[in-house]
């Protein structure tokens, strides 16, 4: 299966920005949505955004207007630009990649956002 690195995560302070990177290891042409999500402590994991094939892109209410995800194909590489950061924020957050048969997960990185 492809392998996916998440890379970008830190400290940083509220009101702060970062931007992630999931980079593949291979061309993702059985993928159907490219997806970031996220666990806090004590929280299940949840989706966070996502971008279809299409190009469509849906995003958890919490981040709406504070966070962008966005593809470069030619790199294979998803990013999530965070903007406006928060305490709440702080979670590892996971790239996925999901199509039929498909379903693929990075090991995390870490982001913590201070007060």
């Amino acid at each position: 299966q492809v392998q996916l690195v998440e890379s970008g995560g830190g400290l940083v302070q509220a009101g702060g920005s970062l931007r992630l990177s999931c980079a593949a290891s291979e061309s993702t042409f059985r993928i159907n949505l490219k997806a970031w999500y996220r666990q806090a402590p004590g929280k299940q994991r949840e989706l966070v955004a996502a971008i279809t094939s299409d190009g469509r892109t849906t995003y958890a209410d919490s981040v709406k207007g504070r966070f962008t995800i966005s593809r470069d194909n030619t790199k294979n590489t998803v990013y999530l630009q965070m903007n406006s950061l928060k305490p709440e924020d702080t979670a590892v957050y996971y790239c996925n990649h999901r199509g039929p048969g498909v379903a693929s997960w990075g090991q995390g990185t870490q982001v913590t956002v201070s007060s």
